[in-house]
């Protein structure tokens, strides 16, 4: 059954100047034009109505629905529909560090969902390699398959699917080097699961490097006399994703790196845990549990999370504090900005139909995908 495509969004709508209430024209798998009068940010979740909001970028995603992106065959498929129906629109497929046989695989999995998005679900930009270029004393949940970053393997990866994102530790030997020929190649460098110091940090952000992999987490932190990765991120970046699940970081923690990091934006790191009930699941070669809200090792490390951007929305708007035009932008525009990508997460004319609309809890009501409208599962409402 083909899912009827809307032609027009009426109520208060971000655009990049801010938002206006009126109508929201869409033309196909595009936007067409906004046309209203501009509104106060403070009065869209005052009164009743539709919040019309750029569609989500999550730039961190292992899996969801009891689906993880290393087990191949229908997992890419799966977790597009998942994260869609939570107000994603666009994703990058996250792997875990493993042997490259098994790295390649996945990718040759995923690659039909990097050339056409799913039914149903979020765009599949490509590909977030989240290891296994990273130290291994600081692997999070990460297995223990690290070495060394070889242009000539990332090569060889990117000709399976689209490589869009690396994180690696620039610590260790070699890896500094090898920061400006990947931004050359079109790769964003992220720096992360790293022992490096202050002084790494800030080396590999000026060969290059555009961010941080979940900041805070699997990085050295910040102390007065050695500032770590934290400092150098805190004191240097204008780009760093950010699981913002209360979990992974605590909120005045959050709040200190909104106040120094411009363009801090937000990921789910999301696991197959995500959208299921308690119990065991993949994570790669790990086993994880999910448990009260949250997704760990049987040694209780974090391991990922069970985060959705439309509850990252949420925590940020209605835990931290945020007004709603930054948060939106800070699951949006960031993110899309970050990995170059005009096209989506904005609002105007000639962008991608990525659409989602909110109550004034900042309950998803609508999500629309190049003009595809999702259907919505009942307790994503």
């Amino acid at each position: 059954m083909n899912t009827p495509r809307p032609a027009a969004i009426e109520g208060r709508i971000l655009t990049p100047q801010g938002f206006v209430e009126g109508r929201l024209t869409i033309e196909g798998a595009q936007l067409g034009v906004v046309e209203g009068r501009p509104v106060a940010t403070e009065d869209v979740l005052r009164t009743s109505g539709a919040i019309v909001l750029p569609g989500f970028v999550d730039t961190h995603v292992h899996g969801g629905d009891g689906f993880d992106i290393m087990q191949g065959g229908e997992a890419a498929q799966r977790v597009a529909r998942c994260h869609a129906r939570h107000g994603s629109t666009s994703l990058l497929a996250t792997t875990m560090t493993a042997p490259l046989r098994e790295i390649s695989a996945a990718l040759e999995a995923l690659a039909p969902a990097c050339r056409d998005r799913p039914r149903q679900g979020a765009r599949v930009l490509g590909v977030h390699l989240e290891g296994p270029y990273i130290n291994h004393r600081r692997l999070g949940a990460q297995p223990d398959f690290v070495r060394a970053l070889d242009l000539a393997e990332v090569a060889a990866l990117h000709a399976i699917a689209p490589v869009r994102l690396i994180t690696l530790a620039p610590e260790i030997a070699g890896h500094l080097e090898q920061v400006g020929p990947l931004t050359q190649a079109g790769i964003v460098v992220q720096i992360g699961h790293t022992s490096g110091s202050y002084e790494d940090g800030v080396a590999a952000l000026e060969q290059g490097a555009l961010g941080f992999t979940h900041l805070f987490n699997a990085m050295t932190g910040l102390h007065h006399r050695e500032p770590g990765m934290v400092g150098a991120a805190l004191a240097h970046a204008r780009y760093a994703e950010l699981i913002p699940d209360l979990l992974h970081v605590h909120p005045g923690a959050i709040r200190a790196a909104l106040r120094a990091i411009p363009c801090l934006f937000c990921v789910t790191d999301s696991t197959a845990a995500t959208g299921m009930p308690d119990g065991e699941y993949a994570l790669g070669a790990q086993r994880v549990h999910k448990c009260l809200g949250g997704v760990r090792l049987a040694d209780g490390t974090l391991a990922g999370s069970v985060l959705t951007m439309d509850q990252a929305l949420r925590n940020l708007v209605q835990q931290i504090g945020l007004a709603l035009d930054d948060a939106a932008r800070r699951v949006s525009t960031y993110p899309a900005d970050y990995l170059g990508a005009t096209d989506i997460g904005r609002l105007v004319p000639g962008a991608s139909a990525d659409i989602v609309v909110m109550d004034r809890e900042l309950k998803l009501q609508r999500v629309i995908v190049q003009g595809e409208e999702i259907e919505l599962d009942e307790d994503a409402r």
